[in-house]
């Protein structure tokens, strides 16, 4: 396994939840590709013992609720193209794949590597090994299909960067057709409690930069259109969840402390 990053080291931890709640939960997600790799992840993963049962269905949550937004756009572009920025060890194409759609998974050099080592590639998906803030995969991407509506996703990703980074290439996007981008984020008050979180998780040393308390503003500051900006445990059935679980999610709800937020660049 290559010697990640700060940052990069939290591949694992959506991967954990995802697999947690495919063994337990599989009414919140069924991910079985996630599973089918569990016994070739490393043996000892940083936050494996420390995790709670609310951080593993949060990192689960987080794809599931990626999936609904998948699924929704690709029913109104079956042939359009999903781009997954800081994709990690992501297999929303083996839940969601209509068989007609192209997907991209982008992420620096080392993590793509391990991912073509654990995954591979299936056909219409390609990975673009490159910063996600930098214009090379969108270039490469609008180079091959020039018209193709896209939906971006940032799973667990923007929180670790500077909001005016985030911003900036929200902007850069722009000029480069229909593209709309749904990612998670947290407002103040979540932001707070994300470095509790990170410690459970067992990356204490991964600062959490980004928040968002009006998505309304956010879109107006870079020109956009707000789609949607909805609770992150909004359409989590939780039975069988323990009570410490269900009522963290409810309370995170209540202040949207944790929020999914897509918007549209052409607006």
């Amino acid at each position: 396994m290559p010697d990640f990053s700060t940052v990069e080291d939290t591949l694992f931890v959506p991967m954990l939840g995802r697999i947690y709640a495919s063994e337990n939960f599989p009414h919140i997600l069924q991910d079985k590709k996630a599973v089918e790799l569990k016994e070739k992840l490393p043996k000892k993963i940083k936050g494996q013992d420390t995790q709670t049962q609310y951080t593993l269905i949060a990192g689960a949550v987080r794809s599931a609720n990626m999936d609904r937004h998948i699924r929704d756009f690709l029913k109104r572009n079956s042939d359009g193209i999903i781009v997954e920025l800081g994709c990690g060890l992501e297999t929303a194409f083996y839940r969601n794949d209509n068989g007609k759609a192209l997907w991209y998974e982008v992420d620096l050099p080392d993590v793509i590597a391990y991912r073509r080592h654990l995954l591979g590639t299936q056909e219409r998906e390609s990975v673009i090994a490159t910063d996600a803030f930098s214009e090379d995969w969108i270039r490469r991407i609008r180079s091959e299909h020039p018209y193709a509506p896209i939906l971006v996703t940032a799973s667990g990703f923007f929180y670790f960067f500077e909001q005016e980074k985030v911003f900036r290439l929200f902007r850069k996007l722009k000029k480069y057709g229909p593209i709309q981008i749904v990612f998670d984020t947290v407002n103040t008050k979540g932001l707070h409690r994300m470095g509790k979180y990170m410690k459970q998780v067992g990356h204490p040393d991964a600062a959490v930069h980004f928040c968002v308390d009006s998505a309304s503003d956010l879109a107006d500051t870079v020109g956009a259109r707000l789609l949607t900006e909805e609770p992150y445990y909004a359409h989590t059935e939780k039975r069988g969840l323990r009570f410490i679980t269900s009522m963290t999610m409810r309370i995170s709800d209540r202040f949207q402390m944790v929020k999914m937020i897509q918007i549209d660049l052409n607006n």
